[in-house]
């Protein structure tokens, strides 16, 4: 996954936004943005356990 963040000029005045590949999400400051960035790496890092009847199916 791709993440990008930008800051966008709008007419009500700056914004950041953070590209997820083709997704994006808009946020009212750089620290909100980049806060955003780091809670999603590091859900993206931890250990996903799945269930014992998906693994069997899998």
């Amino acid at each position: 996954m791709n993440i990008l963040i930008r800051t966008l000029s709008k007419p009500q005045g700056t914004c950041w936004q953070v590209r997820l590949d083709q997704h994006a999400v808009s946020f009212r400051s750089e620290a909100e943005a980049r806060a955003f960035v780091t809670t999603l790496e590091a859900r993206l890092r931890a250990p996903h356990v799945f269930p014992a009847e998906q693994r069997a199916a899998g």
